[in-house]
């Protein structure tokens, strides 16, 4: 396999998921089963990053073509153990304690449970294993084993790892989980071979899952707009509300937003200053946010104070010792802040301000200089009681940069020099108690005054060593980023290797990050994403990942387009992009997903169709439309297990599970199902036609005469049927349906199959898309009836508009052999549910509306084990339980059954539901990306996905009395108003108001009185209404605050007017239509 020289992965091909015609993975020398092999491939180059193609690729299980991936075994395992070049390895696979990284930010590995409630889950017994265990495991693998045949039963697997790994009695459950899991096909016994396949497969897709977290990408390529400078950007910095501020040398400022758009630019320049030969140099600049302030340093030795909003010069301090090269403002208390400048001799600068307002008052109040700004010099400003000018030789060469970090008390700086490459300290110092008895033994008064005047401008001192940590770097330090959140400081310079230190610990780096080609230019800290932005001088964009030290994705200039030498950069944590300045100005935004609100937990990225329930191990199974399966613990809602591209790039559909709870079969878009392990993600086999893949609407699995076979439906109008033998499985892994029956052929559906479902003995039903339901025998293949409901009353046909689908069919097994009750159940046609009785050629029982907002279709039903409730929900995203225990027992109903409950559980249609009768919990998945659990009285529990856990056995963890933020906020939730609730169209409304009109000019005439009416109350009246009033303290002092009505006299200008009422608009006759369903443009009006 090629290695990709710049570090970055790159994906050339559709990933194949592992087949499992066989499960060797301990006798095949060049399969890399991913924790449990030494792995010791070829060191890259110096200076290189490692091959992270090899990460795109999922492990290989079977010598076929493109899964084979050579990688040749260390021949000792101490070899591993003391190999010291991690950098080859695309990502370390165990993590121990980083120096500088606190316990809350511990490294979460795929699987960990994080959640008090969740604790218990913690030490699940696929954790405990390790490279040192699995050796010790394979040697007792072969004394445990009995009967001598290779195998373990489940009592001998159960005593095996007990006694290996020191387990208690408690944890026999999870040994038999783990037994249950590796033994897929219930044979009753697993091998060695079986065993090593479950675990590499279950922490490859772990690995997998954890990477898919780390993704990050950009918008290439970048947004370019032409600059309005004409000298080189010093610098750009942005704004709290996300725009950019961007400074060139000649003091021209512009102001750009997020998308890269010019709002407006400024001068900090005097361009009428006609007497100076050369114009003003800019050298750096900041931003006084607290004082609504923008500070400018210049070549002339100076600092300059503009504001902000209108760029007034304000004041500036002049008669520097030194040009300031870097600039930095920092707020450290209530009017209280730092200013900090680096020059060319290496010093760090100080200026401590209190009272700072009143300062800056004082210094506009100066004399004008050039008659432009307000000028106050250094010595000046020194001697004022609220400043303190402190300044320290740092380093032997020009300070590159500088920050003062307030959560620390700390100033660090950068320069070029190695001995001093990077430098934390204080801002004022320890305290020298003998020198200071020295000076105050030697100098009198007057000398005192001349020292401390001396001192302010002249005395350059150097901190003492306990003031100050240095950190040496070869060839330097040109930039850096800290984080205190993340306790750890990242460095770069002209050698093109990002450091990564613990702040308190100066010897050694913790981590060298290895990729750049060109000198490092600039570095940021994404604490929120872990990551860390670089960019080189070539204009190569790297991020890299802190905890996993490795490189996420590389942009080259070819993908981001961006051209010329790069004069400044900026990362906006606020509108997530990277804003760079050459000869144009440049936004690399970061492609972010899609977030619905701050407030809503999402299950998965895209769209659910459905989600399972599995008793056998307690967990739930949910899938999306971008094919990704993942797994949940009921109890307490955390996420156990994902892996994606289960159909490759196609969605999921449908899925269930076979008759022993242990395989998960799914459905996709690409017309094929799936067999699973779905424990550790193997695929197991694969079922599809040999032309012609349709999608596949729904599956299920049946069991006849000890035989067992996968029913799915779909697109193609055909039932399709494979057999589910293991012997079949182990020979060919990709099978093909049995011939058709015959009576499919010739009598079956015309439109595409939307659902299927079974009822033992023999009867299996299917429903089409223009809403005919077939009931077949499974034994002969024979139809056994039709059921088409018949049409409302004025009801045209038009099967083409999709109301007549029906979306979902149930049977009612303990009616089974109930020859005069309904038997089968149906979410449609035209969104009202039926039942069916279908014996003696089927008859209707009964069809009430499933919904109670009108437009509103029946998405998906359930029945309980005894058949007595029914739970549907609809495409509004409401969920109603039905009383069906004695519907339709004896005869037809005309009447709806009683709805229990009822309530709005999702913003968008409900697609999938299941029910957990032991834990008396339902489940629902949505359009809405959300998976919710309720009681059986719509009490809500919780979403899968959301931060805190609950416990099942404990009501107070619910999510109860609280409802979805989302549904709590969407229009479709509010109740109906009740005057909108009487009118149904807005010509009834109108009229209605119409009529109100003149029934008011009906009523007697009120006689007008010009002029001021006289009222005349008497005590009693008075009295009375004083009693009337109810309440006391603040409901009186509204009462007193309320506005009179003044009487004016005279009538209102509008009483004169006449209401005249709305004529009625004629109805127009609809044409009628006559549809042809095979041409939807055949129609003609009569």
């Amino acid at each position: 396999m090629p290695t990709n020289p710049s570090g970055v992965g790159t994906k050339t091909s559709t990933k194949i998921r592992p087949s499992s015609a066989a499960a060797n993975l301990q006798t095949h020398p060049t399969y890399n089963t991913g924790l449990f092999d030494n792995i010791g491939g070829p060191s890259n180059t110096a200076g290189r990053g490692p091959d992270l193609s090899l990460l795109t690729q999922r492990p290989a299980t079977q010598a076929s073509g493109p899964r084979k991936a050579w990688i040749p075994r260390a021949t000792n395992l101490d070899a591993f153990n003391q190999t010291e070049e991690h950098v080859r390895h695309p990502r370390r696979l165990t993590l121990g304690a980083v120096d500088g990284i606190g316990e809350k930010e511990a490294i979460v590995r795929p699987g960990q449970i994080q959640g008090s409630v969740a604790g218990k889950l913690k030490s699940k017994i696929e954790e405990k294993i390790n490279i040192d265990t699995l050796e010790e495991l394979k040697k007792a693998f072969l004394t445990a084993d009995v009967n001598q045949t290779g195998c373990l039963e489940l009592d001998e697997f159960k005593q095996l790892l007990k006694c290996q790994l020191h387990l208690s009695n408690t944890k026999l459950q999870q040994i038999d989980a783990l037994f249950m899991k590796i033994d897929w096909s219930s044979e009753g016994a697993i091998t060695w071979d079986e065993f090593c396949t479950y675990m590499q497969l279950e922490y490859a897709e772990k690995e997998d899952s954890y990477l898919r977290a780390k993704e990050v990408a950009f918008l290439l390529p970048a947004k370019i707009e032409n600059l309005p400078h004409r000298d080189p950007i010093l610098r750009i910095t942005d704004t709290p509300d996300g725009t950019f501020i961007a400074c060139s040398q000649d003091g021209m400022v512009s102001f750009w937003s997020a998308n890269c758009e010019l709002k407006r630019t400024r001068s900090v320049v005097n361009n009428e200053q006609n007497n100076r030969q050369k114009p003003k140099w800019i050298t750096y600049f900041c931003i006084m946010p607290h004082f609504n302030k923008i500070i400018v340093g210049t070549g002339d030795r100076e600092i300059q104070f503009f504001e902000l909003s209108s760029f007034e010069p304000y004041c500036q301090i002049s008669g520097l010792e030194t040009v300031p090269l870097n600039l930095d403002y920092s707020s450290t208390g209530y009017d209280e802040c730092l200013i900090l400048y680096g020059d060319s001799q290496g010093c760090v600068n100080i200026l401590v301000i209190k009272s700072t307002g009143e300062c800056l008052r004082t210094w506009k109040k100066m004399p004008k200089h050039d008659g432009f700004i307000a000028s106050i010099s250094l010595d000046n400003v020194a001697s004022s009681p609220n400043v303190q000018f402190i300044r320290w030789q740092v380093h032997g060469d020009w300070v590159q940069q500088l920050k003062y970090y307030h959560d620390i008390g700390q100033v660090i700086s950068c320069s070029n020099n190695a001995n001093t490459a990077l430098v934390i300290g204080c801002t004022s110092g320890s305290t020298h108690v003998e020198q200071q008895l020295k000076e105050l033994k030697d100098v009198n008064s007057q000398d005192k005054n001349k020292q401390k005047c001396f001192y302010a401008y002249n005395n350059t001192k150097n901190r003492l060593e306990a003031d100050q940590s240095v950190f040496k770097v070869y060839k330097g330090v040109k930039c850096f980023d800290f984080s205190k959140r993340k306790n750890i400081i990242v460095t770069g310079g002209m050698d093109r290797i990002i450091r990564m230190w613990n702040p308190y610990v100066f010897g050694k780096p913790t981590g060298m990050l290895r990729g750049h080609n060109a000198p490092i230019c600039y570095l940021f800290i994404g604490e929120e994403d872990n990551r860390v932005y670089s960019i080189s001088t070539d204009k190569c964009i790297r991020v890299w990942d802190i905890q996993d030290q490795n490189c996420l994705v590389t942009i080259r200039p070819k993908s981001h387009k961006i051209r010329g030498d790069i004069q400044a950069i900026h990362y906006s944590h606020v509108s997530r992009s990277l804003s760079v300045a050459t000869d144009q100005m440049a936004m690399l935004a970061l492609r972010l997903r899609p977030v619905l609100h701050a407030d809503i937990v999402i299950t998965h990225k895209e769209p659910i169709p459905c989600c399972k329930y599995n008793s056998s191990f307690k967990q739930v199974v949910t899938c999306s439309e971008g094919s990704v399966i993942k797994l949940w613990d009921l109890e307490t809602g955390t996420a156990i297990f994902e892996y994606g591209e289960a159909h490759g790039e196609d969605a999921i559909t449908c899925m269930t599970f076979d008759s022993t709870g242990r395989r998960l079969i799914t459905g996709g878009r690409d017309g094929r199902l799936k067999v699973w392990n779905y424990n550790n993600g193997h695929c197991l086999k694969v079922f599809q036609k040999d032309r012609g893949n349709e999608e596949i609407c729904d599956v299920t699995h049946i069991e006849i005469n000890r035989n067992r076979y996968v029913i799915s439906v779909g697109w193609d109008k055909r039932v399709n049927i494979y057999c589910d033998n293991q012997s079949d499985s182990n020979i060919h892994h990709v099978q093909h349906p049995l011939p058709y029956w015959a009576d499919d052929l010739k009598n079956g559906h015309k439109e595409d199959i939307l659902s299927v479902a079974q009822c033992k003995p023999n009867l299996l039903a299917t429903a089409g898309y223009d809403g005919e339901v077939i009931v077949w025998n499974m034994v002969s293949g024979h139809i056994f009836c039709h059921l088409i409901p018949p049409p409302p009353k004025h009801y045209t046909d038009q099967s083409l508009d999709g109301d007549l689908n029906i979306s979902t069919i149930v049977f009612l097994p303990t009616r089974a052999y109930k020859k005069e009750s309904a038997t089968l159940v149906a979410s449609g046609p035209r969104a009202n549910i039926h039942f069916w009785n279908v014996f003696q050629g089927g008859r209707l029982m009964a069809q009430f509306s499933g919904s109670k907002v009108s437009g509103a279709m029946v998405s998906t039903m359930l029945v309980n084990e005894s058949n007595t409730k029914l739970y549907s929900g609809d495409s509004l995203g409401f969920i109603y339980v039905w009383d069906i225990e004695d519907y339709c027992l004896n005869g037809i109903e005309s009447q709806p059954p009683d709805l229990l409950y009822s309530w709005r559980g999702h913003v968008q249609g409900v697609n999938g539901i299941d029910l957990v009768e032991e834990q008396n919990v339902l489940l629902t998945a949505s359009d809405d990306c959300t998976v919710r659990l309720w009681t059986l009285e719509g009490h809500y529990i919780g979403t899968l996905g959301q931060p805190d856990s609950w416990d099942l056995y404990n009501p107070s963890t619910f999510q109860h009395p609280m409802v979805p933020y989302d549904v709590l906020i969407d229009p479709i939730s509010l109740p109906a108003h009740p005057i909108l609730a009487e009118k149904e169209t807005t010509h009834q409304i109108i009229h209605q108001d119409s009529v109100t009109d003149l029934q008011e000019d009906a009523k007697e005439t009120t006689p007008i009185i010009y002029g001021r009416q006289q009222f005349y109350v008497s005590d009693e009246t008075i009295a009375k209404q004083l009693g009337d009033k109810k309440g006391t303290g603040k409901r009186l002092r509204h009462e007193k605050m309320k506005p009179v009505k003044i009487d004016r006299g005279g009538p209102s200008e509008y009483r004169m007017l006449k209401c005249y009422d709305l004529k009625d608009t004629p109805p127009i006759n609809p044409p009628s239509l006559k549809v042809n369903k095979d041409d939807p443009f055949d129609f003609y009006i009569d």
